[in-house]
């Protein structure tokens, strides 16, 4: 309920105090209590696990099992995983949190390591200084995307008389040169 505030305090060139902002991964994607998953789970973005998923796991960002989360891959490769499920294959990820009522059978390569009582892992850890993922490059824009940005680029824009002051005039939008 009451918490020191643990983010940086910085001055500015003013003297003014400002707060260091800290980015925060976001779960994007999630896998539901009811739904049994074979195949892969590749890209970037945070997913969230409570069903059974079989196959191969490589993402750019957070992975949690969740409790009814049930995980069986060979490799979970991400940058961070928490277990509050079941996960049986090896972890190598940047940080690794195994929860009161998580479960891991398998090696684990990470170079943080956080654990609660209660928590089971059967497997060795193998901490490191730094942990290469192998993870494919993140894409900047999906081919949709893409395409979206591209059609927005090309459509005039209609300014009203009433906020010129003039005559309506139709602008158009230079493309960004690559």
């Amino acid at each position: 309920m009451f918490r020191r505030n643990t983010t940086p305090v910085t001055k500015s060139p003013q003297g003014e105090a400002q707060q260091a902002v800290q980015a925060v991964e976001r779960i994007t994607s999630v896998l539901g209590s009811g739904v049994i998953w074979h195949g892969s789970i590749n890209g970037s973005g945070g997913v969230r696990i409570e069903g059974a998923f079989e196959g191969e796991i490589a993402l750019r960002g957070m992975l949690v099992i969740g409790e009814t989360g049930r995980v069986t891959c060979q490799n979970v490769r991400a940058n961070t995983v928490i277990v509050a499920g079941a996960v049986r294959g090896n972890i190598t990820t940047q940080k690794l949190e195994i929860r009161g009522s998580g479960r891991v059978w398998g090696d684990v390569v990470t170079t943080a390591f956080v654990t609660e009582e209660g928590a089971f892992l059967r497997g060795q850890i193998r901490m490191e200084e730094t942990v290469e993922l192998d993870l494919e490059p993140a894409p900047e824009t999906t081919p949709s995307e893409a395409a979206q940005a591209e059609s927005i680029a090309s459509t005039p824009i209609m300014i009203p008389e009433q906020i010129t002051g003039a005559t309506t005039r139709k602008i158009t939008r230079k493309k960004k040169e690559e």
